[in-house]
């Protein structure tokens, strides 16, 4: 009796499979010491079938720095609109989905966070427009909330541009603090942040601004 044949697998799920053990092996190894034949082995295909389909590692770790980024983005805006509400506690609900990335998803962001800063210029060139991209989404929540505060006249675009970047960088590092303390769940880490960083906000929207006194 004959064998049946092997089932064919579509080109996506192919892909989704091979990106998966990529994404694994680069955040264990990091991108210098990770191997395409491992990657290979532990999605179940061939060392050739890997270049087949990305042509390089090099194309292969920008294809995990494309679809983690993504996930990222997709996953603080698909929170933020859930929460619907004020544009605080969108953004609130944002920053609770990205710590929650995070912590659930530590290889994709070791990849993003710990490992791509260092590559080629094409992955840095993905990883900025990851960035660019999440930017975009904090800015225009910040921007949301000063032009529904009642006193936000005297702040614009720039004021809000200015606080997503800070924000953007304060989560950045924030995770390293949840890595040394991993019994913090994800929404208290949101929550601190939010502390800092909105309350903050509302002051200056009331008007309250600081300057270094003269001696």
């Amino acid at each position: 009796m004959k064998d049946k044949p092997k089932r064919r697998v579509p080109r996506s799920v192919r892909e989704r499979e091979i990106v998966d053990a990529a994404v694994h092996v680069f955040s264990q190894r990091g991108y210098r010491a990770a191997v395409v034949d491992e990657i290979a082995e532990l999605a179940g295909i061939s060392k050739p079938m890997v270049y087949l389909y990305f042509t390089s590692k090099e194309g292969l770790f920008v294809a995990c720095v494309r679809r983690e980024a993504r996930r990222l983005a997709e996953t603080f805006r698909e929170a933020a609109q859930r929460a619907g509400g004020s544009p605080e506690l969108r953004l609130w609900a944002g920053l609770s989905a990205f710590f929650a990335f995070v912590a659930e998803r530590r290889d994709s962001w070791v990849v993003l966070h710990r490992q791509a800063p260092e590559q080629s210029e094409a992955i840095a060139a993905e990883l900025a427009e990851a960035r660019r991209t999440v930017m975009a989404e904090v800015t225009a929540l910040v921007a949301s909330g000063i032009s529904d505060s009642d006193g936000g006249d005297h702040l614009g675009e720039f004021e809000a541009e200015f606080v997503a970047h800070a924000l953007v960088g304060a989560a950045d590092a924030v995770t390293d603090w949840m890595e040394r303390h991993p019994d913090s769940p994800p929404d208290g880490a949101s929550l601190r942040l939010m502390n800092m960083v909105w309350i903050g906000m509302r002051d200056v929207l009331a008007g309250g601004t600081w300057a270094p006194q003269a001696p």
